[in-house]
């Protein structure tokens, strides 16, 4: 689906309590790279014929008994989010839609291919502890990924919002990040053209050119899609007027 002015549209998925305020940044990063955002939170309307392209956005920890995890005290969730945004996903890999997760989004597309997390990731890992929306920390990129392909750098300077982090990859993720102590800091799946996650928030670093690459990738990749999508509709279409039953989009 495109807007009037052929933009592609983009559902993203947001918390009920944050989501008034990080929308509008992902409005405008999917603004400036081509598209036009949707926001998506439970208890809505969600309708994945209706969009080119899924966004799952950060916010609360994943519930979790979703991948075999501790319960703890103090931990603020979501359960109604965590179906939702699991629901998305796994329609979004059946329908081959372009999928970006951020931060907790990165860790849902781990958890729903099999993956699991680690709850205190900085306890794991040697890595300096950082929370803040500014790039204050470095993660080196893995060569030969589309996040290499996409930003076009080995190194990025990237913020950090995060204290869980993937442990265990999902089946046909792979590794495309990691900051100085060795976690996880962005995942891949591998058979997709577009399904990748970052841990970070490049929605508040629209100012710097690699992080609205990522965005731009998104958006280029919904129109790849909707373009031969559009071809396999035309096709069927001729197959019909010329009498052959069921057609290219039937045997797809």
């Amino acid at each position: 689906m495109t807007t009037g002015d052929g933009r592609p549209v983009i559902g993203v998925t947001v918390s009920r309590r944050s989501g008034w305020r990080i929308f509008p940044l992902m409005w405008l990063a999917i603004r400036l790279a081509g598209g036009r955002a949707v926001k998506w939170r439970a208890g809505g309307d969600v309708d994945l014929a209706a969009v080119d392209g899924v966004v799952i956005g950060g916010g609360d920890d994943i519930a979790p008994t979703l991948y075999g995890g501790e319960i703890r005290v103090g931990v603020r969730l979501d359960p109604d989010r965590d179906a939702l945004e699991a629901r998305v996903l796994r329609e979004a890999y059946d329908r081959c839609l372009p999928v970006l997760g951020i931060c907790r989004g990165a860790q849902m597309l781990n958890v729903v291919l099999g993956g699991d997390l680690h709850q205190e990731a900085y306890k794991v890992y040697p890595s300096r502890y950082i929370r803040t929306i500014l790039p204050k920390k470095r993660v080196s990129v893995a060569p030969d990924t589309l996040l290499a392909r996409t930003t076009g750098v080995p190194c990025l300077d990237v913020n950090a919002l995060h204290t869980q982090a993937v442990r265990n990859l999902g089946r046909g993720l792979q590794v495309a990040a990691r900051d100085e102590g060795g976690m996880i800091q962005a995942v891949e799946r591998v058979r997709d053209p577009f399904a990748l996650g970052v841990q970070w928030h490049p929605e508040h670093l629209f100012y710097r050119r690699a992080h609205r690459r990522l965005f731009r990738a998104l958006i280029e990749a919904a129109n790849a899609r909707r373009g031969d999508r559009g071809q396999v509709e035309a096709a069927d279409a001729e197959a019909r007027l010329n009498g052959v039953p069921g057609g290219p989009a039937a045997r797809a």
